[in-house]
Parts: structure tokens; sequence; C-alpha cells
């Protein structure tokens, strides 16, 4: 057999095991340039996809290689161009082969778990955030029990309900926690979740297509309306208008009115005064720091979810070290895990604690649009002018979603902001791809990892 027919035999055993673009993305522009002393040669198109199939497939490929050819024993890959690399449509041919089930009874149990944690596309609610995984502690427990109550009193004893709080304590999860309790209550109302950059982006599009008519009665003709982070629509005059006829649309028909915010009411400046003193009528409950236990039982629970055993030591430790929020304690976490599985050896207290420090001692690197794009660009081989034009080719439009995306999470970038940053484009169609990127996270695993390997990518760019 070839050089060449071996490794399209090899990519035919890999290809079902993976995901559409995890396929494509690590494996196209590959193939074996030689195999002499019982060692193949793998042909890769850079660093960073030789360091990946190294680390994360070595031994599949080790082992689909041996499967058809028991003589070699090894691998080793190397940067360049082979004689014949698998091309893009051979692997997408390969892809499109696939058996899908014709019906979701098909799927495996895994599978629809996956598919079960979607968020829901007319509520907006992420299943995820439920009253059943939500630690209290002393922290949040103010906020945890109003939120109880509106669920049993929906639109009477604490209408509106004001959770404020820091970045990472958790606001999001409570306020989304209470409209999917209330649906599982009483499936026959209607709920609806939106952050507040959203509903701006969504009367903007209104008011230019001359639709506000069909906006004010998505939002209107709600039994619960949950807003989140609305400290951003104080920043203009005509966006507290139009939330403050909502508002009192809603209030006068007794229907519950839920708002998360990182600071109290009297706090945020440019609020009107007029909105200010509705919010203070109804109730205000902040989300603190989490205390030693608090963030202990945290640790637990998240260990468990991701099936992970470590000691209560190494727990502790975290739990000592990081204090910030509970985004950062997962975080912190997530390290542990991740060195845990590379060492392939449990992680003792010691190690955690040099771990934990070393990252909180590293310098920030300093992050800008240009690295994220020059990152994303060299991640999937395509040029950066490429991202920035207006090609609707299938291989530049999901890298371009995931640039996006990455400079809303990593730089808080404003979707109008970014849009200039792809030439021109309009904000909705910013807002589009972070949504789109975000749900396909719910339901592609590998989509995380590949973010992961780009956000180490970015720092090293």
């Amino acid at each position: 057999m070839e050089k060449h027919e071996l490794w399209q035999a090899v990519l035919a055993k890999i290809e079902p095991a993976l995901s559409r673009p995890n396929f494509l993305t690590w494996f196209q522009g590959t193939g074996i340039t030689e195999i002499a002393g019982g060692t193949a040669t793998v042909c890769v198109p850079n660093g960073f996809v030789r360091e990946w199939l190294a680390q994360k497939h070595h031994k599949t490929i080790l082992h689909a290689l041996r499967e058809i050819s028991a003589d070699i024993r090894e691998i080793a890959y190397i940067i360049g161009k082979p004689d014949r690399a698998a091309p893009s449509d051979f692997l997408k041919t390969r892809i499109l082969r696939r058996k899908r089930p014709p019906t979701p009874a098909a799927f495996m149990p895994d599978e629809m778990s996956i598919i079960e944690l979607s968020v829901n596309p007319e509520t907006c609610l992420n299943p995820r955030y439920t009253f059943a995984n939500f630690i209290v502690g002393s922290f949040n427990e103010l906020s945890h029990a109003a939120a109880q109550s509106v669920v049993k009193n929906l639109g009477t004893t604490y209408n509106p309900l004001f959770v404020y709080g820091g970045v990472g304590l958790g606001k999001t999860h409570l306020i989304q926690a209470i409209g999917n309790e209330v649906l599982t209550r009483h499936p026959s109302l209607k709920v609806r979740y939106v952050p507040s950059e959203k509903y701006m982006g969504e009367i903007v599009d209104a008011l230019r297509n001359q639709q506000m008519g069909a906006l004010k009665e998505k939002y209107r003709s709600v039994d619960l309306f949950i807003m989140d982070d609305l400290q951003f629509i104080a920043r203009t005059e005509k966006m507290q208008e139009e939330f403050f006829h909502t508002f009192n649309a809603l209030y006068e028909r007794n229907r519950q009115i839920v708002i998360s915010s990182d600071r109290p009411p009297q706090a945020i400046a440019t609020l009107e005064s007029r909105l200010r003193s509705r919010f203070e009528g109804g109730m205000i409950a902040d989300v603190g720091l989490p205390d030693f236990e608090t963030r202990l039982t945290i640790l637990k629970t998240k260990a468990a979810t991701k099936e992970m055993a470590l000691s209560d030591d190494v727990l502790r430790c975290i739990a000592e070290h990081v204090t910030n929020n509970i985004r950062e304690l997962e975080g912190a976490l997530n390290r542990l895990i991740m060195a845990s599985k590379l060492s392939a050896a449990p992680i003792d207290a010691e190690a955690a604690r040099k771990i934990i420090t070393n990252h909180a001692a590293a310098p920030k690197k300093f992050l800008s649009h240009k690295k994220i794009l020059k990152a994303v660009s060299d991640f999937y081989d395509i040029g950066e002018k490429d991202l920035i034009h207006h090609s609707r080719k299938k291989d530049v439009v999901r890298p371009r979603q995931i640039a996006m995306y990455l400079m809303r999470e990593n730089l808080k970038t404003s979707y109008p902001a970014i849009g200039d940053k792809f030439g021109g484009r309009d904000h909705t169609t910013v807002i589009h791809s972070c949504e789109k990127v975000a749900q396909d996270l719910l339901i592609n695993p590998e989509l995380e990892e590949e973010l992961k390997a780009l956000r180490e990518k970015i720092l090293l760019t």
C-alpha cells in the first residue's frame, strides 16, 4: 500500500470519532512523507497542528496505523507540505458519507443529553441554569430566597426583583433558574430572557425596519420578563425610554419582571430617576463574594459533575487561594484537571498550590483585535483579509464567527465596534455570530477544545 493510500485509510478510521469541524481543522493538509525503520513520518501544515496532533490524537493515529500496517511502531511529526496532502474536499466527502440516525430515538443517551441542553429558542433560557445546581451560601442567601418567592408568587410579592453583584458570582444562573422553574411548574406561561445588549440591538433593528409594533408585542405579552445586565441600557435615553414603557405595560398587568445588574440602581449614574424609583419599589437583593465553605462546596459539586476525583486537600487549596468569583474558581479547577490528565497522575495539594500560584503570578498578556485575527487566521489556515472581507465561503464564515465571539468574550468589545473590525458589518451580524458560537458550544464539546486551543494561541501570538 502506498503512503497516500495508507494515510487515506487512516483518516477513514479516525473520521467517525470526531466532529466535522474538529476533523477538518486538524487533518486538512496532512499526509505521510516517509515510512522507515518502523516510524511513519506525518507532515503537517504548521507547528500548532503538530503540537495538537502529538498531544491530543497521537494514540488514535498510531492505533489506526498499526491496524493497517503492523510494522509501524512510532510516529514522527514534521512541518511542511507532503507530496499528496489530505485535501479539504476529501475530508468533507468522508464526513458526508456518515450515516445519520433517522429519528431522535436512534440517538445514544449521551447525545440526547447534549441536545436537551440546548438553549430554548423561544424563551432564550439555558436549561443548565436551575435551582437544583445553584449553590446557596451566606453571600447569596437573600437573593436566592427572593428568587424562590418570585416563583411561588409570580407578579405579586417582589415585583420587580432586582439582583445585583460583581462579575462571575452567579447572577445569570439565578435569574435564569427563575425562568426555568416557572416553566417547569407552569408550562403554559410565556417566559422570555434577554441580555440588555441584545434587547438594544432589537430596538435599533425594529426602528430601522418600522417593526416596533411587533417588538413591543414580543416583550409585553409575556408573563415573566427577565433582563440581564441592565446597566448597559442606561447609556442612552432612547433605550431607557423604550424599556420604561415595556416595564410599565408589564407591571400594570401584574406580570413579573426580573432584572440583573453589576451594581444597585442608585449606583447607575445615568439611569433615569423614573426607572430608578420603580426598581426601588420592588425587591433589591445583592450577590456577594462566596465564603470559604461555599467555595469548597462549589468545587466539590463541579468536580463531581466533571467526574474527576480530587482529594479534599486539593479542593481546599483551590478554595483558599481563589476568592474573587465563581468563574475563576471553576477556571482553577479546570487547570488542575488538565494538569492531572497530562501527567497521568493524581494532583496533590503541593502540586495544586504551585499550579495556582504560578497562574496567579503570571503576567497578564496584552490582548488586541489584531492578535485575535492573526491567531484565528493561522489556526484555520486562511488569510486575515478573508476574515475581514465579505466572503461567504463556509470555510471562512465559521472562523469569522469564532473571531467575533472571541473579541466579544475576551475584549468585551461592543457589537458595533466588532462589526467595524470586520469590514463595517452591521452589529446584528455580530450578535448572530456570537449567539451561534455560544449555542454550538452547548452541543459540540469539540468546539470548546478548539476555543481553548485558540485562547492559548492568542496568548502566544
